[in-house]
């Protein structure tokens, strides 16, 4: 037997109605917002992300899938989103369309590392990016889409922290700071954070190791470091979520793992996986659209790992998804009654109604136990009486009752 790869996971029939659920409400969240659908490949040529995402990062160093095709050329699967965004929107000149230009995308997303509880190295995101605004009320109104889509999806125990990492003039600044703090305490850090030290400092304060964490708790705060223009921004978007009534912390530690974001950063973070955890994660990349050969573009977004956040949604028993059942199974007895039914079930699907009929020749007994199985709300079952009489018995078979219409009125029966 060949077994499924490490690190990936099949989504059953049985749980198809989750993933509808929250794949259906984020569509609808989006679109409430004004947010359409965009559909970017599964693989880019691997120098989008080494620019995109940045050299230092975990995802380049150590977790995407790079191959060579038979041209030769590296290509790289999906490692985030955003990146495959921008380039369309500067492919297709998305710019002379409409700004802002609003855009979401739910896609596989490809990471080679351990898998853990609702991390796995093929997952789903569910992403928004809007570019064109430079102003904090599109920070506010991302986090606000954010905050409506996991409410609405049913999760409610869950932490807003939100910081500004300025822009690269802050950053100067701030790095040197944090390298003249760390500097003293370098040879107690892990190895990651030694190499990280010279290349990006920043990225030391979203390592996770528990020594590296204790030693960063109490570094320089990056907020401390803002330009003026940086820190208007800050206190904007922090005036929007107040005015939205939209509950935040500040947090300094949050810097986000990827080297394209500027100024906002956030993260929505759920303790109810086992530890804690972070279901839905962006900020702003304003100089992400010129570092990939686009114009110089503000823009914001942010990403939702849908196997975390369906995995809270079960652990917290919030998922408010119904299962994905037929209405009625028609269950035929003799040869003429199973054209009967399979002409019955093709009208009540042209009207809209879930409906099934015997495929596998059982018994009238074995028909009634699958229907039961499979959870249909009535039951017909069809013989020589019924052919002759037009009249049916349905059951309903959540009370056991049931009463007898014409054959014809099915489907009148089942729309009331």
């Amino acid at each position: 037997m060949i077994n499924i790869p490490k690190g990936t996971k099949d989504m059953l029939p049985e749980e198809a109605y989750k993933w509808h659920y929250v794949e259906n409400t984020a569509r609808e969240v989006a679109s409430l917002y004004g947010f359409k659908e965009i559909r970017t490949p599964i693989f880019e040529h691997t120098e989008l992300f080494l620019r995109g995402v940045g050299e230092t990062t975990d995802i380049v160093t150590k977790e995407m899938y790079t191959f060579e095709d038979k041209g030769n050329r590296s290509i790289t699967l999906k490692p985030e989103g955003t990146a495959g965004v921008v380039r369309s929107y500067i492919e297709n000149a998305l710019d002379q369309v409409v700004l802002p230009m609003k855009a979401y995308y739910i896609s596989p997303i490809f990471r080679y590392e351990r898998p853990q509880n609702g991390r796995l190295r093929e997952h789903h995101q569910f992403g928004v990016e809007m570019f064109g605004a430079e102003g904090p009320e599109a920070d506010g109104e991302i986090i606000s889409l954010a905050n409506t889509l996991l409410k609405k999806v049913g999760l409610t125990a869950i932490r807003l922290y939100i910081n500004s990492i300025g822009c690269p003039e802050c950053r100067k600044n701030y790095n040197k700071a944090l390298m003249e703090y760390i500097g003293s305490n370098l040879d107690k850090m892990c190895n990651q954070c030694k190499e990280r030290f010279n290349k990006n400092p920043l990225r030391i304060l979203d390592c996770k190791e528990e020594g590296c964490k204790a030693i960063t708790a109490n570094a320089p705060k990056v907020t401390d470091y803002l330009c003026e223009d940086c820190k208007a921004h800050f206190e904007g978007v922090k005036a929007n979520l107040d005015a939205r009534g939209i509950e935040y912390e500040v947090n300094p530690q949050i810097v986000r793992g990827l080297d394209y974001y500027t100024r906002t950063v956030f993260e929505f973070v759920s303790t109810d996986i086992g530890a804690q955890g972070t279901v839905c994660g962006g900020g702003r990349y304003n100089g992400l659209v010129s570092e990939l050969g686009g114009k110089d573009t503000p823009a914001v977004g942010f990403g939702c790992g849908l196997e975390r956040l369906i995995l809270v949604l079960e652990n917290t028993n919030s998922l408010k998804a119904e299962k994905e059942i037929s209405k009625i199974y028609i269950a035929p007895m003799g040869e003429n009654a199973k054209a009967k039914a399979t002409q019955i079930v093709d009208r009540l699907r042209s009207c809209g109604i879930k409906a099934e009929t015997d495929l596998m020749n059982r018994s009238v007994k074995a028909q009634m136990k699958y229907a039961n199985k499979i959870g249909v709300e009535y039951v017909v079952v069809i013989g020589d009486s019924e052919l002759e009489s037009g009249v049916v018995e349905i059951k309903d078979m959540a009370n056991s009752t049931s009463e007898q219409i014409k054959l014809d009125d099915i489907c009148a029966y089942l729309s009331k």
